[in-house]
Parts: C-alpha cells; sequence; structure tokens
C-alpha cells in the first residue's frame, strides 16, 4: 500500500472504528501528532487521544502533493450523554514515507493547512 492517500482512507478507518491495531500498523513509532493544543509525539499518544476523545473524522475533501496530504474533515467527539456532537470542519495535514504516515497535525481549516504544508486547490484529488 505505497500510495498515501490510500494509507490515509486506511487512518480515518481506524480512528472511526476505535481499531487502535490497525492504526498503529499506518503510523510510524514516533509519528508527530499536532493541532490546536499542542502537539506530542509516539504512537503510544495517538492510540490514548483516540480511545480518549472518541472522535469521529468524515473526510469530505481531499489534497495530495507527493507524501503530504491535506485532508478537509467533518470532526465529531460523544458529548457527555454518549450521542455525538454537532460536527465541526476541520483540516488534518499527514506526511507519508515508507508507507507509514509520519505526522498528522490537525488545523481550524483547509486554509491553515494550506499554509502549513504548501498546497493549494490546485492539488486537489479525486477520491
Amino acid at each position: 500500500m505505497s500510495d498515501p492517500i490510500q494509507i490515509v482512507k486506511a487512518w480515518h478507518e481506524a480512528v472511526n472504528s476505535g481499531d487502535t491495531g490497525r492504526l498503529a500498523g499506518l503510523v510510524s513509532e514516533d509519528v508527530e501528532i499536532g493541532g490546536p493544543r499542542g502537539a506530542d509525539r509516539g504512537l503510544e499518544v495517538l492510540v490514548e487521544w483516540v480511545e480518549r476523545t472518541g472522535i469521529r473524522l468524515e473526510p469530505t475533501v481531499w489534497y495530495q502533493r507527493g507524501e503530504t496530504v491535506v485532508v478537509c474533515q467533518l470532526a465529531t467527539w460523544p458529548g457527555e450523554s454518549g450521542t455525538p456532537g454537532d460536527p465541526q470542519p476541520a483540516a488534518s495535514a499527514f506526511v507519508v514515507r515508507d508507507d507509514r504516515i509520519m505526522s498528522i497535525v490537525r488545523y481550524a481549516d483547509q486554509i491553515a493547512a494550506f499554509g502549513a504544508t504548501g498546497l493549494a486547490a490546485t492539488d486537489r484529488v479525486q477520491d
């Protein structure tokens, strides 16, 4: 599975199903994880985040240039009652090397992700 888009799609499936075993096979041991609350590294940090938050990420639009993939998403987290909250727009940037995700950084929107990665609307791919 050397196509970065397919690897990032598999990552979304693993996160959304809570399959941390599959998730571990898709990322590097020292994967960079970043978002609005800061950055950290490591598979354990990613697994803990997925388990703790119960996040679901619905991809809506994909962009790619080389090893970098930006995905626009609708993010939902379970509320106090356990039911999903209102979807929030987000965009995540992924760097994929040697069939492993090396970096995952979540941004508030596509413009911020483009600014950080250098991608543009012309890098849109059909999925």
